[in-house]
């Protein structure tokens, strides 16, 4: 069987393409979406076969972008977890609710689906009579606890607007990057030890 060295690409292309459907991993899946796009490309242009070329150049970029999304995730996770536990990464995924004072965000108790970050206005965990300021994460703890309940009910003192992101699209996140969950444990675990050793000195200096 004659093979003309231009099909070569063309079944480069598929192979690649056929790569991708057993890739788990979003950042090689991307890797290999791109050199599929590049066969793909290389194919067009030489058969010529211009809306595989026109296609594959309009994916590119596309995935390209995507590419480095999650590379610049993995790389900020990283640094937050060495630093100073600072969620602002975690922004882009997240989406604006407007609060009014009196309302009540979450009580003790309720399911617990999703975290929040605070970026105005003034709000409180009740129980503990703790104001949450913005620039503060919210809910975080939730996405690993046993029960998935709510320990303390989170009101809104002030109005301001929160971001938030559901738990779903947190363990999204996780599955096409296995990177970004450990890094997220670890600055969820730190968080966790830092509220222990506070919880450690109250109790010492009441007695």
């Amino acid at each position: 069987m004659h093979i003309n060295p231009v099909e070569v690409f063309g079944y480069a292309g598929a192979v690649l393409t056929l790569g991708t459907f057993a890739v788990t991993r979003m950042i090689p899946l991307r890797i290999i979406g791109i050199c599929a796009n590049f066969a793909f490309m290389s194919y067009g242009a030489l058969e010529p076969l211009y809306p595989v070329l026109v296609l594959h150049v309009i994916l590119l970029p596309v995935n390209m972008f995507r590419l480095h999304q999650m590379w610049q995730l993995t790389r900020k996770v990283r640094v937050a977890s060495q630093g100073d536990l600072n969620f602002d990464w975690l922004k882009p995924f997240m989406s604006k609710r407007t609060c009014t004072a009196g309302e009540t965000i979450f009580r003790k108790g309720d399911p617990s689906s999703a975290m929040f970050y605070t970026i105005s206005g003034r709000f409180r965990l009740s129980e503990i009579a703790k104001d949450v300021l913005p620039g503060e994460m919210i809910g975080d703890l939730g996405l690993i606890a046993p029960d998935n309940k709510r320990t303390l009910s989170f009101e809104c003192v002030e109005s301001g607007e929160l971001l938030t992101i559901g738990y779903s699209a947190v363990k999204q996140l996780y599955f096409q990057n296995p990177g970004f969950g450990f890094y997220f444990l670890q600055l969820v675990s730190r968080r966790l030890f830092q509220d222990i050793a506070r919880l450690e000195q109250r109790l010492a200096g009441s007695t």
